[in-house]
């Protein structure tokens, strides 16, 4: 009897300790991705110090019969992460791996096996794991054979057609070569089928910027500079294969994924008119190029990519995560509509993406906000101004520096996000020294405050971009940031961003929409008529009505036109329109087109 209550004082005590630290299931994710972002050692002798992670892979490793846990793999890591949840990321060290670390991971799994390839133009070995959530290692192959000079594989990815048990390697990032193919022979080893290493591989697909607008290179495809093509990957569908390359380069908002599809793994591949897949030039999180598509256990699709920072270093970048999929005609397709705000995890096999779209909005765009110090011109605006290459710095790192905004009144606040960037830092190790602490606190009147999260009462790690869901709404008007700890001299956060919902009303919907072809068809001009209270419109566009799966964010306090650059050359298109603003989205717009 005495076991029983003491077993129950137990577990009321857990679920008490839950509530009073904010500690909750969380059942929702926000980009750029939550991780423990590792520092980069590359520019140590120049002392550059940031951190970064791009290029991501995500594999589902399934053993038996038992649900997959899902390995994440990125560029310079020292390691990988693993999670059950494709939320809450757990820092895995391996027990061996390469000196020079590894760039671009090609991961790939099969029936028990997992296995990791790095980029390389040197001879590097394959490795594979039955254990990788423990960080053991073993080589597959010690050393594949030299290919030709400059040929690679860099960014190369694997993949196993289980209809044939055959194995392929595709890889590339070039502005000078194109994505190459080859057939991998499991009887030796997965070393290249051809023995001879200059008839190895095979051109796949060449980039074609002259015809595909979104291939161009630069911010909003403006630079004459040739685009580059890179990270390439393989997914099978209903018989098909769907060859995915990025492009045309990491460094600007238009970074993005396209496919060619073909009926067999080596080609011939077709152009698929409705590219890119994965799009995002706007908003905050911008870019989505150089990923993976993967599924998770309940057979959805998502689809992976980097988005770019540059502030200390021009590699400088984080990743995301975007719900994706194959619609009815087999059109591949990932959705980053509100990609940058939270967003639902799968609980079970969807139909419709846009159902994972929580519906909270960001509450603080532009609006007051508040610091305890500033150091010289990095001041608190530039957290809420959705920028992520402008900062808040305070004179010193020490604990009690705050950050507070105004929400102009009250608002449901569910989650909020709080992102860093390096500067001047001085750290090239992700060390036990780095991790981040701080507080959150909310009021209706700006003087009585409740704390409503506490990473102090966590396990200590490193969240560059710190996603924070609420175990329950919180009404109020301001929310506060308290500082306790990060890592190096300074703190420098690029982004203070809430969310939730405000109590009025969604705006109206748009209208006077209209989308002109330029003599270039490759581009079109979009204007329409602003909406009163609006904070935001999301442009739709796409290849048939029901197919609006391109978004193009713009903030209300920008011009009502957008030249869109991004289409391809005899393909007609449709557009729609919708607005939004703290309390909610307005219903879209008449679809016009084709045009």
């Amino acid at each position: 009897m005495k076991k029983n209550v003491l077993k129950k004082v137990l577990q009321l005590s857990l679920l008490l300790f839950a509530g009073a630290s904010g500690l909750a299931q969380q059942r929702t994710y926000c980009n750029p991705m939550d991780i423990s972002y590792r520092y980069n050692f590359e520019q140590l002798n120049e002392r550059i110090s940031y951190r970064s992670g791009a290029d991501p892979v995500i594999i589902n490793h399934k053993v038996g019969n038992k649900p997959g846990e899902f390995f994440l793999f990125v560029t310079i890591s020292g390691g990988w992460w693993k999670s059950k949840d494709l939320v809450s990321w757990q820092y895995v060290v391996p027990d061996k791996w390469p000196m020079e670390d590894m760039c671009a991971p090609a991961a790939l799994s099969v029936r028990d096996t997992l296995f990791l390839f790095q980029s390389t133009f040197e001879q590097r070995p394959i490795f594979y794991s039955t254990e990788p959530e423990k960080g053991k290692l073993k080589f597959y192959n010690r050393w594949l054979p030299r290919l030709p000079k400059d040929i690679g594989p860099w960014d190369p990815a694997l993949f196993h057609d289980p209809d044939t048990d055959k194995w392929f390697m595709y890889w590339g990032s070039s502005n000078v070569y194109p994505i190459f193919g080859a057939e991998l022979d499991h009887r030796r080893r997965l070393t290249y089928m051809n023995p001879e290493p200059s008839k190895a591989y095979q051109p796949m697909l060449w980039l074609d910027p002259w015809q595909h607008g979104w291939e161009r290179f630069g911010p909003n495809h403006s630079d004459p500079i040739k685009p580059f093509t890179e990270g390439a990957w393989m997914t099978k569908h209903n018989g098909k294969y769907y060859l995915q390359y990025g492009a045309p380069g990491t460094e600007y908002n238009v970074y993005a994924n396209g496919t060619y599809v073909g009926k067999d793994p080596l080609g011939p591949f077709e152009y698929a008119p409705y590219n890119p897949i994965a799009y995002k030039p706007g908003g905050y999180a911008t870019g989505t190029g150089h990923g993976n598509t993967f599924q998770d256990n309940f057979g959805n699709y998502w689809n992976t990519g980097t988005t770019w920072l540059g502030i200390v270093w021009g590699m400088e970048r984080r990743i995301v995560m975007h719900p994706a999929g194959f619609d009815k005609d087999d059109q591949l397709y990932a959705n980053t509509r509100f990609g940058d705000f939270p967003h639902h995890l799968s609980t079970q096999k969807w139909e419709d993406s846009n159902a994972l779209f929580t519906g909270w909005m960001l509450l603080n765009y532009k609006k007051p906000v508040t610091a305890s110090s500033t150091l010289d011109t990095l001041r608190a605006e530039l957290t809420v101004d959705e920028n992520p290459r402008t900062f808040w710095v305070p004179t010193q790192n020490k604990p009690g520096e705050t950050l507070t905004t105004d929400l102009g009144a009250d608002h449901d606040i569910r989650a909020v996000q709080v992102n860093y960037v390096d500067y001047k830092n001085t750290i090239f190790d992700s060390d036990s020294t780095v991790y981040t602490q701080f507080r959150l606190y909310a009021s209706k009147d700006g003087k009585k405050w409740d704390k409503i999260a506490d990473l102090t009462s966590e396990p200590k790690r490193d969240r560059a971009c710190a996603y924070v869901e609420l175990p329950r709404p919180v009404r109020g008007r301001y929310v506060r940031y308290e500082h306790v700890y990060t890592a190096g001299p300074y703190v420098a956060i690029n982004g203070f961003r809430v969310f939730g919902n405000g109590l009025g009303k969604a705006p109206a919907t748009p209208v006077k929409l209209s989308a002109i072809r330029q003599k270039d068809q490759r581009n079109a001009d979009i204007v329409w008529e602003k909406v009163p209270g609006a904070v935001g419109y999301n442009i739709l566009w796409g290849i048939a009505r029901d197919k609006l799966y391109q978004t193009y964010q713009i903030w209300d306090d920008q011009p009502n036109k957008l030249e869109l650059r991004a289409l391809n050359v005899g393909v007609p298109y449709y557009f729609a329109i919708e607005s939004f603003n703290e309390n909610g989205v307005s219903t879209v717009s008449e679809v016009i087109g084709p045009r």
